[in-house]
């Protein structure tokens, strides 16, 4: 996508747009939230530009933090990568915010991260992804591949007997790492590399026919196939319909999708979609107390009892109050010391656990496989313990060397064979 006069001046009339109390200079504590309000990717990260003013909301509600009031400072990327980082600069240079919660697709967080390494900002990334990364200035609280791709697969092997598989994505990094990922780890499962099939598409894709075809006809010897679906934004929307005009039903042919939420499926006729899947960490239909207190505070903001929550939100909520922790404890803002002060953190997850802050700023999380029911939301079907999310994979041999210890080690990329600490900056 391209930097464009037209995108630039539709993300400031959307800032613009958005309510700013009056404070004077210092009086509060600045947080940026950096998500795309408009574009393909609106239909995913609105919601988490809302998640976000009702924590501050209620955190201010609370009477604020260090003795001051909460200011969120709501930017709009626009769906666009480029855009991110010169938000991201803005926020940090001209807004002068204290953190940054947002991004969603890993091309706006690569983006995102040279600026905030080279100013030492601190970014919060809410959204399941390929892994293989660990910045000092970011707190990955998605799921890693071992906390959502991989189980998914396993899900596949063990519980539905799929002997083939078709991995379809959007044409990123995100789909792409993850796909490399999974190839290696079937292969390793005994699939033949025949039997995997990957196809990836642009943005906003549309015309899914043939590629719907070609994995209905990977069936055609009798061996089962499943879908691992990468696919992100607005274009599930027309991925979804050609599986029901194709009449690719969960029983014969099940999609299982990484990036379709609740949030996504409030947009579909799910009525035949019954049964095909979803993995993530979080649904809104886990019944527990903290998941109804947060379903029952989303609606009182929100105004409207029919917005679902989602798995996202989940994790900026998990996010924003570590971080109001360790602020507390660590008597500041300052980077550093806020960094320093969230490994090891706790807070409870909405699915009934708790949830940790691992040295390598990724989190413990349960890894959920959901069913889609008529009503759009997840019949859950397997649930796990918390699992240790992985910056670097065991399944790609150049990064199962590969350590991230941001507490002791102070490196994201440390070599256990060399034992020298390597930072691949022609990755961001």
């Amino acid at each position: 996508m391209k930097l464009t006069r037209r995108s630039l001046l539709a993300s400031g009339i959307a800032a613009m747009a958005l309510p700013r109390m009056a404070f004077a200079a210092g009086e509060t504590i600045k947080i940026g939230v950096l998500h795309s309000l408009s574009g393909t990717m609106a239909i995913s990260e609105t919601t988490l530009k809302d998640t976000m003013l009702m924590l501050i909301e209620a955190q201010n509600a609370k009477g604020g933090l260090l003795g001051k009031q909460l200011e969120a400072v709501v930017v709009d990327p626009a769906s666009d990568w480029p855009l991110f980082a010169e938000k991201a600069r803005e926020l940090l240079t001209v807004s002068k915010v204290d953190v940054m919660f947002g991004c969603w697709t890993s091309v706006s967080r690569k983006s995102v991260l040279p600026v905030i390494e080279e100013l030492n900002g601190l970014l919060f990334y809410p959204v399941q992804y390929e892994g293989e990364e660990s910045s000092k200035n970011v707190f990955y609280t998605g799921a890693a591949p071992n906390q959502q791709a991989i189980p998914a697969v396993d899900y596949y092997l063990e519980e539905l007997g799929v002997k083939k598989f078709a991995l379809l994505g959007t044409d990123y990094v995100y789909p792409r790492t993850t796909n490399n990922i999974l190839e290696a780890y079937l292969v390793s499962k005994g699939i033949a590399k025949e039997d995997i099939f990957v196809n990836y598409t642009p943005f906003g894709h549309s015309d899914w026919s043939k590629i719907v075809g070609d994995v209905v006809a990977l069936g055609a010897d009798g061996k089962k196939v499943g879908v691992i679906s990468t696919i992100n934004g607005d274009a599930n929307i027309g991925f979804y319909k050609e599986l029901a005009a194709a009449s690719v039903t969960a029983d014969k042919l099940p999609v299982c999708a990484f990036s379709v939420g609740e949030e996504e499926l409030a947009g579909l006729d799910t009525s035949n979609l019954v049964g095909h899947l979803a993995a993530w960490n979080y649904f809104m239909s886990a019944d527990t107390p903290e998941n109804k207190a947060f379903i029952e505070q989303w609606h009182a903001y929100i105004k409207d009892e029919k917005r679902p929550t989602n798995d996202p939100m989940e994790a900026h909520y998990i996010g924003f109050n570590m971080w109001v922790a360790a602020v507390t404890a660590a008597g500041t803002t300052d980077v550093d010391a806020v960094s320093d002060a969230m490994i090891g953190q706790k807070f409870p997850n909405l699915t009934g656990t708790v949830a940790e802050m691992l040295p390598n700023h990724h989190l413990t999380k349960p890894v959920l496989i959901g069913e889609i029911r008529a009503d759009g939301q997840f019949d859950i079907i397997s649930q796990t313990e918390p699992v240790p999310g992985d910056a670097w994979t065991d399944f790609l041999p150049e990064s199962a060397v590969l350590e991230a210890d941001w507490k002791d080690l102070k490196c994201g990329m440390y070599n256990k064979e060399t034992k020298t600490c390597v930072q691949l900056k022609s990755n961001y």
